[in-house]
């Protein structure tokens, strides 16, 4: 298959790979262990010419769509937060190069371009940390929720080859994700460490493949997880990982009892 996009897009060195446990929207604003790590993280990083998000916030059925748009919104899609949360703003160019790359790559699995989407704030709340410049060109791509876990990971591994094009794979949701089960002030649950145990354990013996292999009727998996879109962007950031990345955590602990905000670079 020639690849006319991907080859355009000038070459790097291999970029890492990252998932970010971003937790509430208000990270956006307040500062905290979790937001100092994510922008000690940023500066770490080799320059991208592109990042591509993987966020929980854009779900889709039936289809993955790839955004090309030059000016991404800003999304607010929340309720509830305080005025300064609506206020802030994200303005970093579109990167349609790169996702034009992106659909050449994921053209076996039908990926399709979209024109409306933006960035949510799975997106611009953790880059508003890691890249405050808002210099680098942000596309994102939708998880499409009638895939199976395992059909997400093969999805994942197609995007490789972006990383040596000097774009940065970002996927953002958390380890563990229960709403109903949050708590102000509360101190992490028994299933939320248990989860976020066995998928730390997982991660550090490199059996990724057993993350797509979990069965979402499993007890500890449905308290982790009552929906999937959370869990779902951590497949992304191992499916495009290779056999020589080393992974290292960032950004650990957990939040509001149900939440796990651990965050996992590979490279």
């Amino acid at each position: 298959m020639t690849q006319l996009a991907l080859h355009a897009l000038p070459p790097s060195p291999k970029m890492p790979v990252l998932f970010i446990g971003h937790g509430s929207p208000m990270h956006a604003i307040e500062q905290s262990g979790f937001t100092r790590a994510w922008q000690a993280k940023g500066a770490a990083l080799p320059h991208p010419s592109a990042i591509l998000v993987v966020s929980a916030h854009w779900m889709t059925r039936g289809t993955t769509l790839v955004h090309i748009g030059r000016k991404p919104r800003t999304i607010h899609d929340f309720g509830g937060f305080p005025a300064e949360l609506y206020a802030a703003q994200y303005p970093a160019p579109g990167a349609p190069e790169a996702a034009a790359a992106t659909l050449e790559l994921l053209r076996e699995h039908h990926a399709e371009p979209d024109a409306e989407w933006g960035l949510d704030h799975g997106a611009w709340c953790v880059l508003l940390h890691m890249f405050p410049k808002a210099d680098v060109p942000v596309y994102q791509l939708s998880l499409d929720l009638s895939r199976p876990l395992t059909e997400h990971m093969k999805l994942a591994s197609e995007l490789k080859a972006l990383r040596e094009r000097g774009v940065l794979i970002v996927a953002s949701g958390n380890i563990v994700h229960n709403l109903p089960a949050m708590r102000w002030g509360a101190e992490a649950f028994d299933f939320t460490r248990e989860f976020d145990g066995l998928v730390t354990q997982t991660i550090e013996a490199r059996d990724f493949a057993k993350l797509a292999e979990l069965n979402p009727r499993d007890p500890l998996m449905r308290m982790a997880h009552p929906t999937l879109d959370h869990y779902l962007p951590l497949l992304y950031t191992l499916g495009a990982a290779d056999e020589r990345d080393t992974p290292s955590f960032f950004a650990e602990g957990f939040d509001l009892g149900s939440i796990s905000m651990r965050s996992v670079m590979l490279r």
